[in-house]
């Protein structure tokens, strides 16, 4: 991990920088809740609006959140959020038909009056079915939550090269559908990328505050001409269904002047976004760039694991002697093909993640920190193949030794197998140096000598039952590398250099 990455940690909100309380996620929570009583007395456009605001800007949030926080409350907001956000879409949508036709329609145009007919007759039944949605809404649960999650948000520093990294994510995902939009035309992909947009802009909006300052203007407009886009769509389909149209000549004059509307957006749409001036390669150059993708995906797996284990300190203490160790290897030969940059990551990842499973369990809990990483969803960047193989090495870190008679081992080519075995070897061996250290294990080194390498460690007691831990820990990696290894305390150059295994 870089400087820079390792400097972007989970942190107090006091930690963090200065940020108004009102766009915080205690606030749209709150909001919420004011929301719905204002809402409920007549079901008026503007406070259904504003509900249907607040409502969204807590699922974005959680949507964010989840990420890096497994915590399953924020599933379960999301899910009551979005059970009250669609019982209302429905009356909302004929309120905003209304105000199209309103605005299209010439004086006494006759299918003005039968849509606007149809949406007086579905108001009250829509009103209904909103104000039932109300009642079923668990207040008492949405404030539990409004107390709970709020905390947990403030553990990560607005601005931070985690969420970087995850509008990165959210952008490449904008970006296809941009490209896949402009390609086929059809009604479907230019509203798939409405969503994907909107995913790209309430990313930066909620986690990444300067950028949102330089952006937020650009991004509301595009939003709002696919929004519309997508409304003048929603309006052309009822109106055919309900053959609203008395006559040929009422159909084509709708639809000329629904199309003027829909086509003059997307060319604003176009202007924007396409050509080299476009806001695509803006938002981009600000994005990580080269390393930092890398180092913002392993970010965000060093926060997911901190608010998952009790004691994140000792697992990076861990991942930096795994690092060591793995380095000094590689510099004398002993690390199996593939030798790059891809085996230390997944090692980084491995050993950031190995003691997650205590969240749930003591005993076993290497089993359990497998899952997770099983169930992580890829980072940007990576391949879900690195996490699966992470996870194996976070099996193997302790308890049993890989052996052909595990599924998920034994399914693995045989040059996977080595590295499993060589990355969960050096895992082992980490965590036996940090767990009998005066303090963390530093200034690991490896030398060959001979047939067999000698592990120099500072700070480890030589006592007690160090040598016999240490020496247990470090027979995966022998087998691995085949051949003894010897650890000792201090350096190649120190007088004293007592043997502990």
């Amino acid at each position: 991990m870089t400087a820079a990455a390792h400097n972007l940690v989970v942190m107090h909100a006091a930690d963090s920088p200065a940020e108004p309380k009102r766009f915080g996620l205690g606030h749209w929570m709150r909001k919420v809740l004011e929301e719905c009583d204002k809402a409920r007395h007549e079901f008026a456009p503007d406070p259904v609006h504003d509900l249907r605001v607040a409502i969204r800007r807590c699922r974005s949030l959680a949507d964010g959140l989840m990420t890096l926080d497994s915590r399953p409350d924020w599933k379960k907001m999301k899910r009551a959020g979005r059970q009250l956000f669609r019982e209302l879409g429905a009356l909302r949508d004929i309120q905003v038909m209304a105000e199209w036709v309103k605005q299209l329609a010439p004086a006494d145009d006759p299918a003005a009056a039968t849509l606007l007919g149809q949406i007086a007759a579905q108001e009250p039944l829509l009103k209904q079915a909103s104000l039932a949605a109300l009642d079923a809404f668990d207040r008492e649960r949405w404030e539990q939550w409004a107390d709970l999650l709020p905390k947990r948000a403030d553990r990560v520093a607005p601005g931070s090269l985690a969420f970087r990294h995850l509008a990165l994510e959210r952008w490449h995902g904008a970006h296809e559908l941009h490209r896949r939009a402009l390609r086929n035309r059809s009604k479907t992909s230019f509203h798939q990328l409405r969503i994907g947009l909107k995913k790209f802009r309430y990313t930066v909006e909620n986690f990444l505050p300067q950028l949102h300052q330089a952006w937020g203007d650009d991004l509301k407009k595009l939003q709002d001409w696919l929004g519309e886009v997508h409304d003048l769509d929603v309006l052309w389909a009822t109106a055919l269904k309900t053959k609203a149209f008395p006559d040929a000549a009422a159909r084509s004059f709708w639809r000329e002047k629904i199309e003027a509307e829909r086509n003059r957006r997307l060319q604003e749409y176009r202007d924007k976004m396409t050509g080299p001036a476009a806001l695509w390669q803006v938002w981009r150059a600000e994005l990580p760039q080269g390393d930092d993708i890398e180092a913002g995906a392993l970010e965000r797996v060093r926060i997911w694991a901190a608010f998952l284990d009790p004691e994140i300190s000792h697992a990076e203490n861990v991942t930096r002697s795994a690092l060591q160790l793995f380095d000094g290897l590689a510099e004398t030969g002993f690390a199996p093909r593939p030798r790059n940059a891809r085996a230390r990551m997944i090692l980084q990842v491995a050993a950031l993640a190995h003691d997650v499973g205590r969240a749930q369990r003591e005993r076993r809990h290497q089993k359990v920190s497998a899952r997770y990483l099983r169930e992580m969803n890829p980072p940007f960047g990576w391949k879900a193949q690195d996490l699966q193989l992470a996870a194996l090495v976070a099996r193997y870190h302790r308890g049993a030794l890989p052996a052909p008679t595990q599924n998920r081992f034994a399914r693995l080519p045989e040059g996977q197998k080595n590295l499993v075995t060589f990355l969960a070897g050096i895992l082992r061996l980490a965590e036996a140096l940090s767990g009998y250290a005066k303090r963390q294990a530093h200034g690991i080194q490896v030398k060959q000598t001979g047939d067999h390498l000698t592990v120099w460690a500072h700070g480890i007691v030589a006592d007690g039952k160090a040598p016999e831990k240490i020496a247990a820990a470090r027979h995966l990696l022998e087998v691995a590398c085949a051949c003894p290894i010897l650890v000792r305390e201090g350096g190649p150059r120190s007088r004293r250099n007592p043997p502990l295994s």
